[in-house]
Formats: C-alpha cells, structure tokens, sequence
C-alpha cells in the first residue's frame, strides 16, 4: 500500500506541483479515501519527504558504485555520465528531488541527503587537485560548477527545452554537451 500511495503522490506533486497538492489530491489519484492515507503517512509533506529521500538514496548508491575507480579525474567524469544518466532513467525522481519546490518542515532533513551527494561529489574533486588537476581553484566553487553544470543539462532534458535545437537530438546535445564540458574541465 506504501509503494502505491508513493507512485500516485509522485505523480500529483509532479502535476500539481508541491504548494497545489493535498492528501486528497493524492488519494484520489490512486482511488482510495484520504483518510486512509493517513494510517500510513501523517501528512503530504512526510510523503513528499519520503520521495525526495528514496531519490537521493537511489543516487548516492549509484555515484557510490564509482568509489573503485582510481583515478580521481576520471571517476569525476563517470560521476558525470553517471548523474545524467540518472536524471534521464529517473525523471520522476529527477524532478521530484531538483525541480518540485517543497516547503515542508521536511526539507531541513532532505538536505542532509543533498549535503551527502554534494559531498560525496567534493571528495572527488579533492582527490582531482591533489593530483595536480584544478590548481589554485576553490573546491567548494568548482563543486557548485560541477553540479550547475550538470543540472543544467538535466534540467534541459527534464522539462523538454532541448528541442529548440532542431539539428540535434536531445541524446546527442546531452552527450556531446556533456563532452564540451569535460573538454574544458580538462584543460583547468
């Protein structure tokens, strides 16, 4: 019953967006009475929480699976392929976690999550300059320019802005887009 309330929340909030949701809303996606919504979440904020955690945990373990990789630059440049292809196999989520504004009491404990990847994405890009890459750079700058980086393309292919470039396909805009970008990380 959890999974199902889960999906139709999902799809209200991404409809309805936060503000616009209800418990009813949610409800009555999956043909069920608000009231029982309530045995198993106290209100759409603890569902939409549940969401954004089960998204960022999805994340995590998938940029987790790159640990192995030694050479710091380039497990930042899978880490790369890795989040756009999350974004592009997770859209839901995608947006849910990156694009939904949600202003619940819950955030504050969404963010530690958040905080969990920006890190995890920091780390790497330490091991990069202690490896000589990115000299006299900020970290915590360069890992904010990663990530905008990043969620700009995603973003792009998540609300469908990538067809006003008629003589590309979104996958090739994504990839080559993704391409240019390492290009001039490499020469940083």
């Amino acid at each position: 019953m959890t999974k199902r309330i889960l999906d139709g929340a999902r799809s209200v909030f991404l409809k309805n967006g936060y503000e616009r949701s209800s418990m009813r809303n949610i409800a009555d996606e999956i043909n069920y009475s608000p009231g029982t919504l309530y045995f198993y979440f106290k209100d759409k904020g603890e569902i939409f929480h549940k969401l954004y955690e089960e998204g960022f945990r999805l994340l995590l373990s998938k940029s987790r699976v790159l640990d192995n990789v030694e050479d710091p630059f380039e497990r930042l440049k899978a880490s790369g392929r890795n989040f756009i292809q999350f974004a592009i196999e997770n859209r839901d989520y995608y947006n849910l976690m990156f694009l939904v504004e949600e202003t619940a009491g819950y955030k504050e404990k969404g963010l530690n999550l958040a905080g969990e990847a920006i890190q995890h994405l920091k780390t790497t890009v330490d091991a990069c300059q202690q490896q000589g890459r990115f000299k006299g750079m900020n970290a915590d700058y360069l890992t904010f320019m990663i990530l905008s980086a990043l969620h700009g393309i995603c973003a792009l292919f998540c609300k469908d802005r990538t067809r006003n470039f008629k003589e590309h396909s979104t996958e090739e805009l994504m990839t080559h887009g993704y391409q240019c970008f390492i290009s001039i990380l490499e020469k940083a």
